[in-house]
Parts: C-alpha cells; structure tokens; sequence
C-alpha cells in the first residue's frame, strides 16, 4: 500500500511554491500558453500521460523539453516517422560472444522508452504497429523484449504530440493507445502581442539550459500528495454519470445516439477523478470540486469520444461532445 504524505497548509504552499517556479522556467522559452502548461502540470502530478494536439510550430516539442529539463528527469525524443519500427522505440536483443569462452548470449539494448519523460515527437506519423509499441508501457510501466520483462525507470510520463489528423502522411492513433492518456491537450496559435514576444526571442535564449527546479524525489512527494486530495461522493458520481452519458442507453441524452459512435469506458472516469485532484493541488485546495471537473472534462473526454459520421458533418469534434454532455449535466 502506498503511503501518501500528509495534506496540510504547508504542503499546499510548497507545492504552489514550486510550480510557480517551474511556471517562470519554462516560461523563459515558452510565451503564454498559460491553459496548456496547467494541463501539462495536471498530467505530471496526476501520474498521467499527455497528448499534446496543434498544427506545426506551436512550440509543443519545446514545451515538453523545458519542462523535462526543469525537472532535472531523464529525458529521450522519438522522432516518430513512417519507417519507426517498435524496436527502435523498445530496444532488442542482440547476440554477443564472449572471446576467452566462445560462448554466445543474448544481451538486451534498451530503447529511447527508457527514460522518466518520453517525447513521442509527432507520434500520428507512424503506423499503429509501431503506435502500439507503447500500450505496454504506457499502462503498466515495463515492456517486454523476448520474453523478459523490463521495468522503465520512475516516474515515468509518456508526452506525445501529434499533428491534425486531416494533415497528408497522418496515421489515426488505435482507441485502445488513446484511452491511455490522462488528457488531450489542445495547443492553440498565440494572441497577437503573445507572437510579438515570439519573434523577438533569440536563437541564443532558446538555447540556453534551463536549471532544473523540481527534483524527482519532490515531484514523487507532490505526485503522492494527489491522492490525498478530497473527493466527495457527489462528484464521484458526477463524474461517473458524465462518462456514462456518453454511451447511448437510457443514461445518455437523446442526442447521443445519432453524435457519438463510440463513447467512453470507466478509466476516464478514474482520470478525471485524478485530473480534479490534480488540479486542486495546483489551485492550492485540499479537496477537488465542480470547477475543476467542468475545466477538465473536455480533455479527458474529447479524445475517448468517437464521432458519428452525422456528428462529423457538422464539424462537431470529441470535445465539442464533451462539452455538450458537460451542459446536459445537471449541477
């Protein structure tokens, strides 16, 4: 049983604290973004994997390396592209001889999965044979090669970002590698005085390295203290009921039916149980309520909800859906 640290004013300041300070170091090379960065942070101490969704040039890769440096953990970028194969993201095993015995083993190389923070750099650019390389890791943090299980270093965080999927070269994620993260990041264009400050950031800023400001034994203590954030038995059920209206039945609006071809399954609920308390913490309260379900919602939901074809035509996405359901929701 995991022993979680107590949940006092002073933890809640620590806490605060130190993503504040992460905040104003990323920030260095990251301009604005405020929406994307408190997403991100909800997915790091809420244990979870990110999916981070926007056009080229959004600055979604510099993102998620900033804050792996901020974070002082190990970091490795798959650069995913049509020809990946799942053994340049697991690693393989290679046959070696000793010289003096003559006797030949097999000895296993590990792959960029070994790392605490895995960027999957345009992940949707790959096959699903090569997506799926991931299921195992993402889920039950070990991947096995040959047989053998290999556990991945702790924390472990899988970043991915991924291109529009109407873009040309574009391969759609399985559902099954999809419910595996916590949340769907939408990445937005900046506003007008935002992009000013963009193209005035020199080579030599960006290229500057950033002072790690979270160690990993802190960033484990802060991850430990989500699960002592108060959840009452009435957003337990609200979150419930929300994941099950998504499936058409007689929990479901009528709408369902006829928008939404595939609804989502019980670990949204848990990730949005955890994405509330996630947030909380970062809003510097001990117990996780309403707001923080409505501001989450779409981003747990979105990606897990398949459209109908009607729902298509009307330009309706997941997170219009997710939206949808959310105004349905009595309070």
């Amino acid at each position: 049983m995991t022993t979680t640290s107590p949940l006092n004013e002073a933890s809640l300041t620590e806490l605060q604290t130190s993503m504040a300070r992460l905040r104003d170091t990323v920030g260095r090379r990251v301009v604005g973004q405020d929406r994307v960065i408190e997403q991100l942070l909800v997915c790091l101490l809420g244990g979870g994997h990110g999916l981070f969704v926007g056009v080229p040039g959004l600055a979604k890769t510099l993102l998620v390396r900033s804050v792996a440096e901020s974070l002082g953990l190990s970091f490795s970028r798959i650069q995913f592209t049509p020809d990946l194969m799942p053994a340049d993201v697991l690693g393989s095993e290679v046959l070696e001889e000793d010289r003096d015995s003559g006797q030949r083993s097999f000895r296993f190389l590990q792959g960029p999965v070994f790392a605490q923070l895995l960027l999957a750099d345009e992940i949707n650019r790959t096959p699903p044979k090569t997506q799926s390389a991931l299921l195992q890791a993402m889920q039950e943090k070990t991947v096995t090669v040959g047989g053998k299980d290999h556990g991945l270093p702790q924390p472990f965080h899988v970043f991915a970002t991924q291109n529009p999927i109407e873009q040309e070269g574009t391969y759609p994620l399985p559902e099954a590698q999809l419910d595996r993260f916590m949340m769907q990041i939408r990445v937005a264009y900046p506003s007008a005085e935002e992009e000013l400050a963009i193209a005035q950031l020199s080579h030599r800023e960006l290229d500057e390295p950033l002072e790690a400001v979270l160690s990993t034994d802190e960033l484990v203590a802060f991850q430990a203290l989500v699960e002592s954030v108060a959840v009452d038995e009435n957003l337990v059920r609200q979150a419930v009921d929300l994941v099950r209206s998504s499936r058409a039945g007689q929990e479901a609006p009528d709408w369902v039916g006829e928008h939404i071809r595939w609804g989502a399954g019980p670990r949204a609920s848990q990730f949005l149980l955890q994405a509330c308390r996630a947030r909380a913490l970062l809003h510097g309260r001990a117990a996780a309520d309403r707001d923080d379900l409505r501001a989450l919602a779409p981003s747990v939901l979105g990606h897990r909800l398949v459209p109908s074809f009607r729902a298509e035509s009307e330009g309706l996405s997941g997170e219009d859906l997710a939206k949808r359901l959310l105004e349905d929701q009595r309070d």
